[in-house]
């Protein structure tokens, strides 16, 4: 199973590479200053992280949410969600968006971004491409 990567939905990479070259930008007091972030979680998950933080704990909630940004990494990576950079680090802007995450993940509030089911077909395996495999190795 591929894991969906938080980092390729729109608007993700370009915020957290404002959070790189601006660190405060990472801070949860930079909603309040960087409306951009809050209209991003809206589109993306249906709901901000201050919405999602008074959407009452369901009976059994983990408490997930309150989790370090690692721990949540990594239970994100068994819900089938990539929410690290390229070197396996937690995203600096996760901390803005991962209760939305969690409440859509779970069903509890919001929704998840649409993703589309990959092809059955192959195109690099189709007949066209096993035939020029076959011609590459024909000695006749």
């Amino acid at each position: 199973m591929s894991l969906r990567r938080l980092i390729d939905l729109p608007g993700f990479a370009d915020l957290e590479t404002r959070a790189l070259m601006k660190p405060s930008f990472a801070e949860p007091q930079a909603r309040a200053e960087f409306p951009e972030i809050d209209q991003l979680a809206r589109d993306t998950f249906g709901l901000t992280a201050d919405e999602a933080a008074v959407i009452p704990d369901p009976e059994g909630w983990d408490g997930i949410d309150v989790k370090s940004m690692r721990d949540q990494a990594d239970q994100f990576e068994r819900e089938g969600w990539d929410v690290t950079d390229d070197k396996r680090r937690p995203l600096r802007i996760l901390g803005h968006f991962s209760h939305p995450l969690w409440l859509a993940l779970r069903g509890v509030a919001g929704q998840l971004p649409f993703h589309a089911e990959p092809d059955e077909m192959d195109p690099a395996g189709s007949s066209l491409a096993a035939e020029a495999a076959r011609f590459r190795r024909d000695k006749r």
